[in-house]
């Protein structure tokens, strides 16, 4: 797509969304070392440059402020050539992506991940839920053209490398839209 302002990015913009615990920046940072693409992890830039408001102490974590994330990754995104890593997807413009990637994984293999990480109570029965019900699969479906939206099944690290293989693959195929 041709960002705002009228120039053509060279090369994409991937969004890689999908429950925490998927693997979205384990998969990020490898397709951006395959591919060379900047990785732009929003869960730690919305950490180091406070584009957040406040914390939420049910979930244990920052209430993400939306219009600022937006602000500061806007020129970056206009350029192209970025992975964009994050759990939400619906509030990124549309024009800013070429493909939506949502992680999936097996609910038993999310639960310990997760765990493993320290999530208890309602932070992790919410997580494990949205990924029972594909609530992030959804919400790229609903934000996205149908046909930039690839859901990928991130289990195992065989996975993964399947998954950045496939991912590099586009990346080197893409071309900008006429």
């Amino acid at each position: 797509m041709a960002p705002a302002n009228g120039k053509r990015r060279q090369t994409p913009n991937i969004l890689v969304t999908g429950t925490p615990g998927t693997g979205k920046t384990t998969t990020s940072t490898a397709l951006a070392e395959a591919t060379q693409l900047r990785h732009l992890n929003i869960g730690d830039l919305v950490k180091e440059k406070n584009l957040h408001d406040g914390w939420d102490n049910d979930l244990q974590c920052h209430i993400i402020n939306e219009d600022l994330v937006c602000d500061e990754i806007e020129d970056v995104m206009e350029e192209g050539g970025n992975i964009v890593d994050y759990h939400g997807c619906d509030f990124f413009p549309e024009r800013w992506f070429d493909l939506v990637v949502v992680l999936q994984t097996d609910n038993s293999v999310l639960y310990d991940r997760l765990t493993k990480r320290g999530y208890e109570g309602s932070k992790l029965s919410n997580n494990i839920e949205c990924e029972i019900f594909q609530v992030l699969l959804e919400e790229a479906r609903e934000s996205y053209p149908e046909n930039i939206v690839m859901a990928m099944k991130s289990d195992k690290v065989d996975d993964i490398s399947r998954n950045v293989s496939t991912l590099t693959d586009w990346v080197r195929n893409w071309h900008p839209p006429s």
